[in-house]
């Protein structure tokens, strides 16, 4: 099974990988924490120590048109905190 896996780069998620050697990606609803671990440490050839995971819900979203009130809600995914080893690090930037 193939699922995606993407890393987020905010404020907040710089502050953990520098502090806590820790990296958030934004993955499959589908992948469980095995599948991430095995996916991070061939993409990055990192040492993966721990992965936690949340679901971010959807939001609801309205806004005022011309025709009137249209709503809407956004899609639910999942957010993977990695730990990895101490020493190591993930370059994003490299292949850019």
């Amino acid at each position: 099974m193939e699922f995606t896996i993407e890393p987020i780069v905010t404020e907040a998620a710089t502050k953990l990988s520098e502090k806590l050697n820790r990296y958030t990606f934004r993955v499959s609803p589908e992948a469980n924490k095995f599948q991430i671990k095995d996916m991070v440490e061939k993409l990055y050839g990192v040492k993966v120590v721990s992965v936690n995971t949340c679901v971010v819900r959807g939001k609801n979203k309205s806004r005022y048109t011309k025709s009137g009130l249209l709503r809407g809600k956004t899609n639910s995914w999942k957010k993977a905190f990695i730990t990895v080893g101490e020493g190591e690090t993930i370059d994003f930037y490299s292949n850019i």
